[in-house]
């Protein structure tokens, strides 16, 4: 009996020794072409998922050592970390809830896992959208926001936080690091000089992201001295690499020149040794900048271009469209030259973005997309924004770097922006390889968000809903 007993014992132990050394996981995706997004390598690997996160990626584990719940043949497909659109805005008030809303569908469709949103009026709706996302409550990006954004008084934009005197700086910045906010966003329609320099410093003291406009009576290095993190678009880095900056700079601040009339004066005084400084001066201190081409071509041609028959217009609500009227209304009221100028001005703003790239200054892809903003529409613009950058001289691999990668560096999240083990299991398959041809980001086999996966025939849907 008591050898019947024994050997029950060494039976039932060798059963539980071999059950623990089973690995379990809820997703397999096998035979997949990963890119390695900073060496443009593409090597064909599994990639082990459980809760949301990549547990392991290499080659296939023993099929009698592992258990899982789902696996994708990736065979011939293209794997990437799912794409940020590192510049969207979510606003126009309470009675665009429900349309901005449906922006969560479109960003996912088009396989953007996670969205900067730089800075609205719908910050409280925001920030309960980024929490049920994050519990898996809510279909769609991961969110990471500024809430409202920081301006003067009179404000351009419903919902900023006024900064007049030194203590309005603490009380912002207090304010949004109660929400709390992943980065702090600068706008520069009312804001003087003097405040937006010492919110910079003030928010670098708490160590708080910032980006943002920066107000044309301030230099550029002045800006970047006071640390700020990231320049959203390109207005204000062509002010740096002119040779004239200082006189411009000294004409704004006496009010005999106002934004626009500045424009041509800065493009034609462009030097190329001021603009080397000027680079070198943010790789140095490690400055983004978003330079949002497909927005500046869009608004650019306006007057050419018949947006009626957009297939994206038909997904965008009554309400969206409306907010487009003021910029549409504004080119119609334009002059020639006005409309000629701005023309000028966006075919320099991609020579001025590749030479950035060139001189290794970080980028971050971002589409503007969003209520005002005149027929950019969520989730296709940030592919058409690849396209701009593609077109202007910069490599598809360049390119796709400034997406997920540039994104988690500079919201600084490591768990995000590469297919590595540990990192969030956010993933987009694509049928054919971008590195040669950059709009293959469109061609979607399947997107996985949090280790769920959505085909395509399921984002497709997410496209029709009403």
């Amino acid at each position: 009996m008591r050898i019947v007993i024994f050997l029950l014992s060494i039976t039932l132990l060798f059963f539980g020794c071999s059950d623990e050394k089973i690995q379990r996981f809820d997703l397999l995706i096998e035979n997949g072409r990963i890119i390695d997004l900073e060496t443009g390598a593409v090597r064909e690997l599994d990639i082990f998922i459980t809760d949301g996160k990549i547990i392991k990626v290499g080659d296939t584990l023993s099929d009698k050592g592992i258990e899982v719940s789902k696996k994708i043949d990736a065979s011939g497909k293209y794997v990437l970390p799912g794409f940020w659109d590192n510049h969207v805005h979510f606003r126009g008030g309470d009675s665009l809830i429900k349309a901005n809303k449906k922006f969560l569908d479109l960003f996912l469709a088009n396989g953007i896992t996670t969205v900067r949103d730089a800075g609205g009026d719908l910050t409280a709706t925001v920030v309960h959208w980024k929490k049920e996302i994050a519990e898996g409550r809510l279909v769609g990006p991961s969110i990471f926001t500024s809430g409202p954004k920081i301006d003067g008084a009179n404000a351009s934009w419903a919902g900023s936080l006024i900064v007049e005197k030194d203590e309005d700086i603490l009380k912002a910045l207090d304010s949004l690091e109660k929400i709390p906010v992943d980065f702090v966003k600068l706008y520069d329609s009312r804001i003087s000089g003097e405040n937006y320099l010492k919110t910079i410093a003030e928010a670098e003291n708490r160590n708080l992201i910032t980006s943002g406009h920066m107000p044309f009576t301030v230099e550029l290095n002045d800006a970047i001295g006071a640390g700020i993190d990231a320049i959203e678009h390109l207005y204000y880095v062509m002010k740096g690499c002119s040779v004239d900056e200082a006189s411009i700079t000294q004409r704004l601040k006496n009010k005999e020149i106002g934004f626009w009339d500045a424009m041509p004066a800065l493009m034609s005084s462009y030097n190329d040794t001021t603009a080397a400084h000027t680079f070198k001066n943010l790789k140095d201190n490690e400055v983004f900048v978003i330079p949002t081409l497909h927005i500046g071509k869009t608004l650019s041609y306006l007057d050419e271009v018949d947006h009626h028959n957009d297939p994206y217009l038909k997904l965008m609500d009554d309400g969206i469209i409306k907010t487009y009227e003021g910029r549409i209304n504004r080119v119609k009221n334009s002059t020639a030259k006005a409309i000629a100028d701005r023309k000028a001005l966006d075919k320099f703003f991609g020579k001025l973005t590749k030479s950035l790239s060139d001189a290794g200054v970080d980028l971050l892809s971002g589409s503007d997309s969003g209520a005002f903003n005149s027929y950019t529409y969520p989730g296709i613009s940030l592919h058409k924004e690849f396209q701009e950058m593609v077109a202007n001289g910069i490599s598809p691999l360049e390119t796709l770097r400034t997406s997920a990668y540039n994104g988690a560096k500079f919201l600084e999240q490591d768990t995000y922006g590469s297919i590595a083990e540990g990192n969030m299991a956010d993933i987009v398959l694509l049928d054919a390889n971008p590195l040669e041809n950059i709009e293959h980001t469109r061609k979607i086999y399947a997107v996985i968000k949090a280790g769920k996966c959505f085909y395509s025939e399921q984002l497709r849907k997410l496209l029709e809903r009403e």
